[in-house]
């Protein structure tokens, strides 16, 4: 199983930016792909997740300004975050989980400034 994903990049607080997952290979019909974040000194922590069945679920600190959407016939996931603040700086992981596996995508940088 890979994971690519795309989209990161510097942009000013109270911008947009909107990061895309591809999952490919040999992935169980029931899964679960999610957004993860790390910030520099911290541990990585969950954005938002979106099952196979279609349910999608938020981390407080992100709920009313990113929304996560699937394509679940491609095992795409994407991430529109909109009124971003500088906190948001972290490098973003796609995430894909399945029976009692997991994996993880290569991860891409949002840099938000003030």
């Amino acid at each position: 199983v890979q994971l690519q994903a795309s989209g990161g990049g510097f942009v000013q607080a109270g911008g947009s930016l909107n990061l895309s997952c591809t999952a490919s290979g040999n992935i169980f019909r029931i899964n679960v792909m999610g957004w993860y974040r790390q910030a520099p000194g911290k541990q990585r922590e969950l954005v938002a997740d979106a099952t196979s069945g279609g349910r999608i679920e938020y981390a407080d600190s992100v709920k009313g300004r990113f929304t996560a959407s699937r394509d679940r016939t491609k095992n795409l996931l994407y991430l529109q975050m909109n009124s971003l603040k500088p906190e948001d700086t972290a490098v973003y992981y796609c995430n894909i989980k399945f029976t009692r596996y997991a994996f993880w995508g290569q991860g891409t940088l949002v840099t938000v400034s003030s």
